[in-house]
This record gives C-alpha cells, structure tokens and sequence, in this order.
C-alpha cells in the first residue's frame, strides 16, 4: 500500500468515528429530553392560596428523637406567596410570621380524624 492510500485510509476511519461520535451525543439527547418528561409528569405541584391552612415541616435534629412523633407542625396560615417556590406564613396558635421554602410545607386538611387523640370505648362481654 502507498502512503497516500494509507493516509485515505486513515482520514475515512477518523470521519467514521466522528459519525458515531455524534450518532452517540444525539442519542444521549434524545434519551435525556425521555427522562425529563417522565419525571416532569410524576411531580406534583404545590399551588398555594392566600389563607388557606397548611402544615409545616419541621426538620430541625433533636436531642431525643421521637418515632411516633409528628414532624409536620401547625396548622399555619398562608400570608403571601413569592417566586421560586417561597411561601410566608402565620402562626394561628402565636401570631408569628415567616418564610418558608414550598417544599416544606403541605396542605391542611381539616376534615381528617387525628387517631393519636380519639378514643374507643370497649364494653365488657356480657356471658349469657
């Protein structure tokens, strides 16, 4: 083989590689734009309005840590509502007022029964 053929040779691998090279890169593309919607449509949005009741978390390292214990705090009232997910609060217990990121906080519901303070009342078998 002749130095020109070799060096043909040569220049039609490297294109070659250059076309997998960039075959590869839009896959990569296209794969990545797939898993952004699938995981854009499993995420749920908070929208919040002004008044309505929510609870906070309250993710603050304890001495004694409790496991049965409750970590969402409240109920609280939304004040104002920002950009980029901030959301000030009140306090219906205390008054005070502050900001909060989104994420920890959730919706109030009211009409759910707190089973840690109901009760059940058992009547002693009657033998008959």
């Amino acid at each position: 083989m002749s130095l020109a053929q070799t060096s043909e040779k040569r220049l039609l691998e490297l294109q070659g590689l250059e076309e997998l090279r960039l075959e590869a890169y839009e896959n990569f593309k296209t794969y990545k734009e797939k898993t952004k919607l699938i995981h854009d449509k499993s995420l749920v949005r908070k929208d919040f309005k002004v008044g309505q009741k929510v609870l906070f978390f309250n993710s603050r390292l304890q001495l004694m840590p409790s496991k049965h214990k409750s970590k969402w705090l409240g109920p609280f009232e939304v004040i104002n509502i920002f950009p980029y997910g901030i959301v000030e609060i009140r306090s219906l217990e205390t008054g005070k007022e502050f900001k909060v990121n989104g994420h920890r906080v959730k919706i109030f519901n009211e009409g759910e029964v707190n089973l840690a303070h109901s009760s059940l009342v058992l009547n002693s078998p009657s033998f008959t």
